[in-house]
């Protein structure tokens, strides 16, 4: 029996390139919000995509990792920020989702920046969205300690 489920929705109306959709999330925590093809290979024009949106899962998933973490080890953070870049590439003709690079910067009194960078990749280890990306996107981990 899974943990948790949710769900997310997308009404999608005409072609690939010039159609577009509306996507909504069961928790309706947010949306309903359109997706198009440009928004995810052009310009976003205030449209989302499905790199933005598995950016946007990853960034929760390892700030969540990241203070678990760091708490377990007994330093728990007074604040952590994470951006993620999900980049979209063509590999031999096809697209494919290659690369996350994750840069967190932290608060975290009474540790080290090689110490904050140690928890940074045990947490990437720990994370399900890294977990669930990992042996098919190259995830990357910047870590910078803020005093």
């Amino acid at each position: 029996m899974p943990v948790a489920q949710r769900r997310a929705q997308v009404v999608w109306e005409g072609n690939l390139v010039g159609g577009g959709g509306t996507l909504r999330v069961g928790s309706e925590a947010f949306g309903p919000l359109p997706i198009t093809w440009a928004a995810r290979t052009e310009r976003p024009d205030g449209k989302t995509s499905p790199e933005e949106l598995i950016a946007a899962a990853h960034a929760g998933c390892y700030a969540m990792a990241l203070s678990h973490t760091l708490t377990q080890r007994g330093t728990p953070p007074s604040q952590l920020e994470v951006s993620a870049v999900c980049s979209l590439d063509r590999v031999e003709g096809r697209l494919k989702i290659t690369t996350m690079a994750l840069e967190v910067r932290g608060r975290v009194p009474g540790l080290s920046q090689s110490e904050f960078e140690d928890a940074a990749r045990q947490a990437e280890q720990g994370c399900p969205v890294s977990n669930a990306l990992r042996n098919n996107v190259d995830i990357r981990v910047r870590a910078t300690l803020e005093v």
